[in-house]
């Protein structure tokens, strides 16, 4: 389970990152954009992909360019909903988007949807409502755009994410690592393309400090992925107790931080999404 521990800390890491990034105002979205030639590097050095020139040729193209599309696009909607809605809101939104995985796995892949898991879903939806649900902060009035927008956002994109990877995953003929190379490096030119279009067309300002923050975020979140991995592996009977220790972890761990160290301002009706969407994960794993 320590490798499951060191994900859930990456992966946490990552809306930590982000949030102080707000609050020493380095521009999160060029920040994003630098973490992905980590991912590229980290994935060439540590995964060590095996692929030619010959698997290249019957790779799904199409798919590869609508990630690398969706990827950082879903991860400035990230930024955007730890900035306005908060890291409890975002980390239920996007460990509840495996919802939208589940449901796409019994209505389009053919898998059998089990009585529990459809139960889980729904405790899990209403965990989703009553984590952004009403609440009554600083200068707002009820919900605000920001407050269900952009976790909504999280939850719709990560949940698409999730079945274009899995679909990626059905072309056998090009090896996954492979597969994760070639999306992360059409994600690395999409971002840089949205980098200068800032810079050379809206005049925004280069910051070096995003820069080295993005290479800092790029480190932590790729961790996550080679350490959830690497917890499959060493658990190779046990998927259900990687699955439920991630997702739980996440949330857990993400709820305790935004309250306790950037004090968050959460209502009694959001603590219950919280709760619900553990317990939501547990009958998921355990059904």
């Amino acid at each position: 389970m320590v490798y499951v521990l060191f994900s859930v800390f990456c992966s946490v890491s990552v809306s930590v990152i982000l949030k102080l990034a707000r609050r020493y105002a380095v521009d999160v979205p060029q920040i994003i954009v630098w973490n992905y030639p980590v991912a590229v590097l980290c994935t060439w050095l540590f995964l060590q992909p095996d692929w030619s020139f010959a698997a290249i040729s019957t790779a799904p193209v199409a798919l590869y360019g609508t990630l690398a599309l969706l990827l950082p696009g879903i991860f400035f909607a990230l930024g955007a909903s730890i900035r306005y809605a908060g890291i409890v809101r975002t980390e239920v939104a996007q460990r509840l988007s495996l919802f939208i995985a589940l449901l796409a796995a019994f209505w389009l892949f053919g898998e059998t949807a089990h009585t529990g898991k459809l139960i889980g879903i729904v405790v899990g939806i209403v965990g989703i409502l009553c984590s952004i649900g009403w609440h009554k902060g600083k200068n707002q009035h009820g919900l605000n755009h920001g407050m269900w927008l952009f976790p909504m956002l999280v939850f719709f994109g990560y949940g698409i994410i999730d079945i274009l990877f899995k679909l990626v995953a059905q072309h056998t003929e090009v090896p996954y690592t492979a597969s994760m190379l070639f999306v992360f490096c059409g994600a690395t030119v999409a971002a840089f393309a949205y980098l200068g279009y800032q810079v050379f067309i809206s005049r925004k300002r280069f910051s070096m400090h995003a820069v080295f923050w993005g290479i800092v975020l790029g480190g932590f979140n790729f961790a996550n992925i080679l350490f959830y991995m690497k917890a499959h592996r060493a658990l190779p009977e046990n998927p259900s107790m990687v699955f439920t220790g991630m997702n739980v972890g996440v949330i857990a761990l993400g709820a305790l931080i935004g309250i306790f160290v950037f004090n968050e301002k959460v209502s009694f009706v959001n603590k219950i999404g919280v709760i619900l969407a553990i317990v939501s994960v547990l009958i998921i794993a355990y059904s």
